[in-house]
């Protein structure tokens, strides 16, 4: 691949167009409709994605459910206030957590939740906030943290979330993420439905998104910046029925970065082909990929500079995604995680 430079996919960004809350009807969203060969752009409503879909299509959703990952505790010892973001369970009850402020939390730590429900302490420190954490509790882990956990929204989101299924695609399934794959919070039970009427299909895999997903990219050069692992898993029944797709001349349109994401590593680690596997990706996809698993994708807009939006222009060419992202503006459009849809074909 060429060398390419972060400075390339900055684009200007009216911080008013970040989206800080969702719409009232998940479909009414807008939808910008890319063609990757000739950049040709149109506008629509989300709801009449079934415009652009074909019989023998597939759809490939991501299932994840996101955790109400935040909690808020205090050191018993000083009654310092802590927040702590899970980021990933590493072996039964010790997780791998972002702590603020990290300087009050050593080794040997302790941090009270609630009313002293849900206890850590500090087993490990790693770099950047980072800190192993070893829970106590009493009942079934998952259910203290739907009672005192929030829902970890992304930093540029400062207003509070009403509710907290709209953080939540309708097929959320899987527990284990730190962030919703976005691109799947337009669809609602009833539109699914309708698209399976076409004779379009839906098949579901799973990618637990990490807060890497937020991570600016620090470096100058693209090819310097490491991706977060994430963990996949794809089953026997979406792997079949997306090889039959493609055997049938169907086209496969991942629904979000995230499917885009495990589809392709999935396909790069087996010829082409889409098989039964689960694993760790920190795959990156910027210009200069060659795709092997998607024809098209429906995606949201992303921040200037993210590694999302490096990974749309590797699809649909950076000139035709930054001029889309021009119009994007000037036609205010709502960005990301709460904001409109795009679908590139």
């Amino acid at each position: 691949m060429k060398k390419v430079k972060v400075e390339e996919f900055d684009f200007n960004l009216p911080e008013e167009l970040i989206a800080q809350t969702p719409l009232a009807e998940r479909t009414e969203s807008r939808l910008m409709v890319l063609d990757k060969e000739t950049g040709a752009i149109q506008h629509e409503v989300f709801k009449n994605i079934t415009s652009f879909l074909k019989p023998g299509d597939c759809l490939v959703l991501n299932d994840t459910k996101v955790m109400p990952a935040r909690l808020y505790g205090v050191k018993p010892d000083t009654g310092a206030k802590i927040e702590v973001l899970l980021l990933k369970q590493e072996d039964g009850d010790r997780w791998e957590t972002l702590v603020k402020p990290a300087k009050r939390i050593k080794e040997g730590s302790q941090i009270l939740f609630g009313d002293g429900q849900l206890t850590a302490v500090c087993v490990g420190e790693k770099e950047h906030g980072g800190r192993i954490l070893e829970f106590s509790y009493e009942g079934i882990f998952y259910e203290v943290l739907d009672e005192l956990g929030e829902m970890p929204l992304p930093p540029y989101i400062k207003e509070q979330l009403e509710e907290r299924d709209r953080y939540q695609t309708v097929f959320a399934k899987e527990r284990g993420s730190a962030a919703a794959p976005t691109a799947g919070l337009h669809f609602t039970e009833e539109l699914l439905e309708e698209i399976r009427a076409m004779g379009v299909h839906t098949a579901f895999l799973t990618l637990h998104v990490g807060l890497g997903t937020f991570r600016p990219v620090s470096v100058d050069k693209i090819e310097e910046h490491e991706m977060h692992a994430e963990f996949y898993h794809v089953s026997e029944g979406t792997a079949r029925l997306i090889e039959q797709v493609k055997a049938e001349g169907g086209r496969i349109i991942s629904v979000g970065t995230t499917s885009t994401r495990t589809l392709e590593t999935v396909a790069r680690d087996h010829d082409g082909h889409i098989q039964a596997t689960s694993g760790w990706t920190d795959i990156f996809i910027y210009p200069g990929f060659e795709f092997k698993a998607i024809d098209g994708m429906i995606t949201n807009f992303h921040l200037p500079k993210s590694t999302l939006i490096m990974l749309v222009s590797a699809l649909a060419g950076k000139e035709h995604v930054l001029n889309a992202y021009k119009e994007a503006v000037a036609e205010k459009y709502r960005f990301f995680s709460f904001g409109d849809a795009m679908l590139i074909k």
